[in-house]
């Protein structure tokens, strides 16, 4: 079991339940799974970007990412349809707990000048932040990157609104402002 799923069953369900006596305990957020995704302009260009940054997506997440494609053609990108833009990973169960885990214990504190992630969410209970720079993980190699790429993160949890996402994220340890 993940110590961070371990002490959300022992401590934070509790915790949460003191908070709001009125809900069951399976009316009470929690986190279903973490979305990771890199769009992927330079792909078009570099053949070799799309491989490489799939190894570094697989190292930092424990799965391999699945290739995202163009639905329709656009002249003015240089665009044609089913041309790879990106790839993403979905996390669930232990993954995404470990995850999340190491994103607020260790990713976080190595990210310079940081002051903590803002409060707001996207008004249906999910938390969308990004990353400038991938080098920040502690499992990529810093002398294999040839290029800087940033990265979407998604946490997405049943809380039905902003708050009790951002209460939940900070039960967990996020670290908000």
């Amino acid at each position: 079991m993940s110590r961070l799923y371990k002490k959300f069953k022992e401590e934070i369900v509790s915790e949460q339940k003191l908070r709001h006596p009125e809900k069951g305990v399976m009316q009470l957020p929690v986190m279903k799974k973490i979305v990771i995704s890199m769009g992927l302009g330079e792909a078009l260009k570099d053949k070799n970007a799309l491989s490489e940054h799939s190894e570094e997506l697989a190292l930092l997440s424990g799965q391999r990412p699945v290739t995202t494609r163009a639905k329709k053609a656009i002249s003015n990108f240089k665009l044609r349809e089913d041309q790879p833009v990106g790839i993403r990973v979905t996390l669930r169960g232990k993954r995404m707990y470990d995850f999340f885990d190491r994103f607020c214990n260790i990713v976080a504190p190595r990210i310079r000048d940081f002051r903590g992630f803002e409060k707001k969410c996207d008004g249906r209970g999910n938390y969308n932040f990004g990353v400038t720079d991938q080098q920040i993980f502690p499992e990529v190699d810093p002398n294999k990157i040839k290029r800087t790429q940033g990265m979407n993160i998604t946490v997405v949890t049943t809380a039905q609104n902003d708050d009790d996402c951002v209460e939940l994220l900070t039960l967990l340890g996020f670290p908000f402002k």
